[in-house]
């Protein structure tokens, strides 16, 4: 019989605007820890109590009092809760995630370079839903069109359906000149450059004349399903809610779709909401769909990129705390 214990704590300095954003709207960050850390979590104001198994209570106990401290310097919200949850299950999961995983495909082999990468490789390959996010260099696009080509060649899929939001990042489409494929061209070339390197220029050409890879703009996807199809949804940041939903509901049979992107460099109107943020929300908890959180030490371009990635979070936390929103 499994015996569950009850740890008790109160959390200091008691500041009930501080207590309210650890537990979240309706305490929707405390159902998220429970979930995450397979714990009961109950308080009465600053008194917690923790029900578990006795190896987790001191963990989930630290791991309350670490994010109280954050509670009272920064605005807590969901994907900063799977951020710091992901954090403290890097080090208990390094053993295993850090083991290499490789990518197989006829011109070359694609192998991880770090644990989170691992973590992804094995995450595309057990589930049919997956999400890499995290900021730029981290391999998410890269290593999705790989596992891509891969099924492809083994013929797991049928095609490969590679699409981004075309969002305007500061220059208006309509000035841009050419029809709409070569206007679109500049948002699609990331996926483009990765095809080429992994399967060579002609075989691109001849699989897209062919309808077996297809690179599109989020907005041909809509009124389709697709089956037995390879789906990246890359930039997925720039994605609004309804267009996420949309996306996610044209999986068919025998389909895997990757969905990439970085919360941080959304390019949307200020007063819309990104997908990929409230997707994260959204899905909390369903099983069937794997998340990899990645952080600036994950970066494995240039040294320097990953120093910039790291300033610029360090410049936001600092004025997401003084209230300076420039």
């Amino acid at each position: 019989m499994t015996t569950l214990n009850t740890i008790q704590f109160v959390l200091t300095p008691e500041n009930n605007e501080a207590l309210l954003n650890l537990c979240g709207y309706q305490s929707e960050h405390l159902s998220q820890l429970e979930l995450r850390l397979g714990v009961e979590i109950n308080h009465m104001g600053f008194q917690f109590s923790v029900t578990g198994l006795p190896e987790r209570l001191v963990a989930a106990e630290q791991f309350l009092r670490d994010l109280y401290e954050r509670a009272l310097k920064e605005p807590l919200d969901p994907p900063k809760i799977h951020m710091a949850l992901q954090a403290i299950g890097h080090e208990q999961a390094q053993s295993m995630d850090s083991e290499q995983q490789l990518i197989k495909t006829r011109k070359k082999v694609i192998k991880s370079r770090n644990a989170n990468q691992a973590h992804y490789l094995r995450t595309l390959a057990d589930h049919d839903v997956s999400f890499g996010i995290g900021p730029a260099g981290t391999g998410k696009t890269y290593l999705a069109v790989a596992a891509a080509v891969a099924a492809l060649e083994q013929d797991q899929v049928r095609r490969i359906i590679l699409t981004r939001p075309a969002v305007e990042a500061g220059e208006k489409l309509g000035f841009l000149p050419g029809d709409l494929t070569q206007k679109v061209d500049p948002y699609l070339r990331p996926l483009f450059d990765a095809l080429f390197e992994m399967l060579g220029f002609e075989t691109v050409e001849r699989l897209m004349e062919k309808h077996v890879i297809e690179v599109a703009p989020l907005a041909f996807m809509r009124g389709r399903t697709l089956n037995e199809a390879f789906m990246i949804l890359d930039e997925a940041q720039n994605t609004t809610t309804e267009q996420m939903k949309m996306f996610l509901t044209r999986i068919g049979f025998g389909s895997k779709a990757v969905i990439t992107g970085d919360i941080t460099q959304c390019d949307l109107p200020k007063n819309q909401r990104s997908g990929l943020r409230h997707v994260i929300e959204v899905l909390e908890g369903v099983p069937e769909i794997g998340f990899t959180f990645y952080q600036s030490q994950d970066v494995v371009r240039h040294r320097l990129v990953q120093n910039i990635v790291q300033a610029y979070d360090q410049y936001d936390k600092r004025h997401t705390k003084s209230g300076d929103g420039r």
